[in-house]
């Protein structure tokens, strides 16, 4: 006869539940309603700063122009390095550049940072080098 506590070989039938883990700070964690203000203000200027990227890799592609940024790396003049980068017409924002012998690094951040501020910031980094 068939018995619902007992297996077919006449076992019993043990039942075996999953685990069940609950938080107990889960029902008292409480999240602010959410404002996209600041995500949208820090999306507007990221676009300025790959506007701003662009033009910088125009500038770069120019081997004439790039030669010269490499001789001034190669030669530690980070001065130079920096006042060839600040000449490009139309870039506004701030790059700080840094170089190995095997690349460069240009960081872009956003123009709120002249104003204390600064929500985004773009890292470009070449390969120039062995």
């Amino acid at each position: 006869m068939y018995n619902p506590r007992r297996n077919y070989h006449g076992h019993p039938l043990i039942q075996i539940h999953p685990p069940v883990f609950h938080n107990p700070f889960s029902y008292a964690r409480q999240y602010p309603p959410v404002d996209t203000t600041i995500l949208s203000q820090s999306i507007k200027e990221f676009q300025v700063l790959l506007q701003q990227s662009g033009i910088l890799l125009e500038r770069l592609s120019d081997t004439e122009y790039s030669g010269k940024i490499m001789e001034a790396a190669q030669l530690n003049q980070q001065a130079e390095v920096d006042r060839l980068v600040q000449s490009i017409e139309a870039l506004y924002v701030t790059i700080n550049t840094s170089y190995t012998p095997s690349g460069v690094i240009f960081k872009l951040q956003s123009p709120a940072a002249k104003q204390g501020g600064n929500c985004c910031t773009l890292n470009i980094t070449l390969k120039w080098g062995k």
